[in-house]
């Protein structure tokens, strides 16, 4: 699949390799595994550029795979480092006359090499920085890691990066782009399916349209192939995350996925009542859920719910890691049997999130969310206001536009408007969002 998008991001990166031209500049770039950062640091557009990988080997073993990689891309020899801050070192020196972009990839994994190298990385660009020319790309995705390793101000790298980029998904109006260059008569249910699978993940974007797979039906059926990418994903992108704590993770997860969205609906599916550290947590530090309450609702409301903020992770624990056994015993058709069966009624809502999402992207509301009342009910599915020109939209949101009830609409919008005191005054204005307005 050809590179699309991105665009911020690529002039956000080049304007910093044009400052570096005066004095180094350090740029961070953090995201979810699969988003595409390490595409996005290599369209760096600079004639010399390093890229060094930290895998996971000896420090010595490393030296040898980045000097290798240095004296094939400028030309001389090196010789031989004994540690990773005697290369750096070297390459900041070298940059103060001769300007070059250093991408450093899977940066958290020092931490296994050599906690160290970080200090010691610290210590060397806060001396040379301002004679050296160096553009330096720093790339992770462990999350966790890499916010701690940057903004944790215990740290020795903290306040050191000139910029953060948080890569986030492709756009609704991009994902249609790409679709309908590979499909140009897909239907709203495939442009749906590919939303509700991929999230917009650069990754299993191109891994689905690289192999065909263009509508709802093949893209379903690809998730449970023999050898299929997706079945063991979220857990091949999570552990490392969570370590050896995984499994409280995992079935809070899977709660969220499966319709539990309280607190007290995931205590009591799990039988625990101690999981408030672990929702902090997945919130606050992994990034992966996100707090809701209904809109213009105070912070210290008691009707918070939580959901997960990550489409793909979203349908893998509600189908690949729910349905493990399937899984473990091969039964990959069984398994496709009940995504078959549930992804009509899952996707829808997956359907709201898409909403929420590209309204979002118009750039023009002001707030949006949904609405609850205090036990739960009157819900709707979309609220957006735009508090400066006094409009508030109330949507609900249904696969099928026929099964929308503009009556049962305004009974909620009442309750809203008697919940709500900011509307009061406003132009609020009721419709229906389904499939067709994709």
């Amino acid at each position: 699949m050809i590179f699309y998008d991105r665009i911020n991001e690529l002039n956000a990166i080049n304007k910093v390799k044009e400052r570096s031209r005066n004095e180094a500049q350090m740029t961070v770039l953090m995201g979810r595994r699969r988003i595409g950062k390490t595409e996005l640091a290599r369209r760096c557009n600079d004639e010399t550029l390093l890229y060094f990988f930290v895998a996971r080997k000896t420090e010595a073993l490393l030296c040898q795979d980045f000097i290798r990689e240095a004296e094939e891309r400028l030309g001389i020899p090196i010789g031989w480092p004994s540690s990773f801050s005697e290369l750096f070192r070297y390459l900041l020196k070298y940059a103060e006359n001769h300007p070059l972009t250093l991408i450093i990839d899977e940066f958290q994994e020092f931490q296994r090499v050599n906690p160290s190298i970080f200090s010691d990385m610290q210590r060397d660009w806060d001396l040379h920085k301002r004679t050296s020319r160096m553009n330096l790309i720093i790339s992770g995705s462990v999350f966790s890691l890499m916010k701690r390793i940057f903004e944790d101000s215990k740290e020795p790298l903290f306040g050191r990066a000139n910029q953060s980029l948080l890569l986030k998904p492709f756009t609704t109006d991009v994902l249609k782009q790409i679709l309908s260059s590979h499909n140009a008569d897909y239907t709203p249910d495939d442009l749906l399916a590919l939303y509700a699978v991929t999230g917009g993940v650069p990754w299993y974007v191109a891994l689905l349209m690289d192999n065909g797979k263009t509508n709802k039906t093949s893209i379903l059926s690809y998730l449970t192939e023999v050898n299929s990418p997706f079945i063991n994903e979220g857990k091949n992108i999570l552990i490392e995350e969570f370590g050896s704590d995984y499994a409280m993770h995992f079935s809070i997860l899977t709660c969220l996925a499966g319709g539990q969205l309280t607190r007290g609906e995931i205590e009591s599916q799990l039988g625990a009542n101690n999981i408030g550290s672990y929702l902090i947590r997945l919130e606050n530090y992994y990034n992966l859920i996100e707090k809701r309450l209904p809109i213009f609702a105070k912070e210290n409301a008691k009707k918070v719910r939580y959901t997960l903020n990550d489409r793909f992770l979203d349908l893998w624990f509600r189908f690949f890691y729910k349905y493990q056994d399937f899984v473990a015993n091969n039964a990959l058709s069984q398994l496709g049997r009940v995504i078959e069966r549930d992804f009509d009624t899952y996707s829808g809502f997956a359907l709201e999130r898409y909403f929420e999402q590209k309204f979002r992207e118009k750039g023009y509301y002001t707030r949006i969310g949904k609405f609850w009342d205090r036990k739960g009910k009157n819900e709707i599915d979309l609220v957006a206001v735009n508090e400066i020109d006094g409009i508030a939209e109330v949507y609900e949101i249904k696969r099928d536009r026929k099964r929308y009830d503009e009556k049962t609409l305004k009974e909620k919008t009442e309750v809203l408007i008697q919940n709500c005191k900011e509307l009061h005054g406003m132009d609020i204005r009721l419709g229906v969002l389904s499939l067709e307005d994709l």
